[in-house]
């Protein structure tokens, strides 16, 4: 592997000479006129057809009840199917309700609710209350946050390390604020870091004291079977752990088959305390006569087991890890050394986490459109899209083919390279007469 000198102790000609170099690898890079688009964790058509025998499914039209899954009813979703998510997240079949084919509804869904209701254990509604804030790791999803956003309920970031959030800023922000009502948290290869969260830290997001006594845990655990290596990271059973320490009603589990079978034709899956579970579908009584039975069963057929799923993913192991390794390997080729930037390796999930330069990362995303490569923008994984200090991107390598992913990231780096070389030049008072990138 080849290491490079750091930037920052480049001597003014050599930094010069680097700027020069990166502006005419950038010229070339303009040139090729690329169209190449890294913005979202989107599965490939390769990926997509590995569930293509969902399009000849269900070959019956009864569960194995015999009851007619083409009518209403069965709101908790199809028993089969629950038994196989059942086993996938270590809990009981009663514990666990389908939804359509978004967990991302179920989680809206979940959070009126609380607005409207109050959950189980609120002493009212959360639209009753002074102020609801939220807690939110960052980086993180950026849909978690547009969600509680649009409700304008407060976001409180606190940092997401490699095994889970600052549990020390959680503690403090939980302990004497009754308006924090929750928290999100994704915790196996989470987005976009693929940090995992430990045993100890989920033990303590269960047993932690809170001043709101229906403090909830948004465990959006969407990623928990998309393993990257043989060595597969397994997910803490939040519920049994919170269960364990008398705070039973306080995560509600989410996962989906979005980015197992069809991202657009899944089964969404919603678990938590049997209590949770009753008061979701009470309200949800209200909404539906029940589920879309028939996808419901034709993913029971596919799979077959959670045996079934496991294998299955493992096929997609094969398409994406690749993708993956070719970000890793481009990144490292052309800044491994130079102090500009540090990435995450990730043994699972959709994203590789990209730490740029501190106030470069918006000069980054602009370059890399000029040239052809959509990135998405810039401090997307911070509430309301706002990065303190201008340096996350998002890395999303699924879609593209590989040989895409490789000419994506390699004019990526170049990106990364030329706005860490301007800054430093623009702080040392470095002038250089060359013309300036087209953007």
């Amino acid at each position: 592997m080849t290491t490079h000198a750091p930037l920052a102790a480049l001597t003014d000609d050599e930094l010069t000479r680097f700027l020069l170099d990166q502006q005419e690898a950038y010229a070339q890079l303009q040139r090729a006129g690329l169209k190449l688009d890294l913005t979202r964790g989107k599965p490939s058509a390769e990926q997509l057809d590995l569930s293509d025998a969902l399009l000849h499914l269900p070959t019956s039209t009864k569960d194995r009840a015999g009851v007619d899954v083409r009518n209403y009813g069965g709101l908790e979703g199809l028993a089969e199917l629950r038994e196989i998510f059942a086993e996938l997240l270590a809990t009981s079949p009663s514990q666990v309700i389908l939804g359509g084919n978004s967990s991302l509804s179920m989680m809206q869904t979940t959070i009126v609710d609380f607005l409207l209701h109050g959950g189980v254990d609120s002493p009212r509604r959360w639209a009753d209350e002074e102020k609801v804030r939220f807690i939110c790791p960052v980086p993180g999803y950026d849909r978690h946050f547009s969600l509680v956003a649009s409700f304008g309920i407060e976001m409180l970031t606190v940092d997401m390390r490699a095994d889970g959030p600052d549990m020390a800023a959680v503690e403090a922000l939980v302990k004497e604020d009754p308006s924090v009502k929750g928290i999100w948290i994704v915790p196996t290869y989470s987005n976009p870091t693929g940090a995992v969260v430990s045993q100890e830290v989920a033990a303590r997001l269960a047993a932690m004291p809170t001043a709101a006594p229906d403090f909830t845990i948004f465990w959006d655990n969407a990623y928990a079977f998309h393993h990257l290596t043989e060595e597969e990271a397994k997910s803490a059973d939040i519920l049994s752990l919170a269960a364990a320490s008398g705070h039973p009603n306080r995560p509600i589990v989410f996962a989906s088959t979005s980015k197992i079978t069809y991202a657009g034709a899944g089964v969404a899956v919603l678990a938590a305390s049997e209590a949770t579970i009753a008061w979701y579908l009470k309200h949800l009584s209200m909404a539906s006569i029940g589920p879309d039975k028939v996808n419901q069963l034709r993913h029971a057929e596919f799979f077959g087991s959670a045996q079934g799923v496991r294998d299955h993913m493992a096929r997609h192991r094969e398409i994406l890890a690749p993708k993956f390794d070719a970000v890793d390997a481009a990144l490292t080729a052309q800044l491994a050394g130079r102090g500009i930037a540090e990435w995450s390796r990730p043994t699972g999930g959709y994203f590789v986490n990209l730490d740029v330069l501190d106030g470069t990362a918006s000069r980054v995303v602009a370059l890399a459109k000029a040239a052809g490569i959509a990135l998405t923008p810039a401090g997307a994984s911070f509430p309301h899209g706002t990065d303190p200090r201008d340096r996350n991107i998002r890395l999303a390598p699924s879609f593209p083919g590989l040989d895409e992913v490789r000419t994506a990231m390699a004019g990526v780096a170049t990106c990364v390279a030329l706005a860490a070389a301007e800054r430093i030049a623009a702080d040392r008072g470095l002038r250089v007469d060359t013309a300036q990138s087209a953007l």
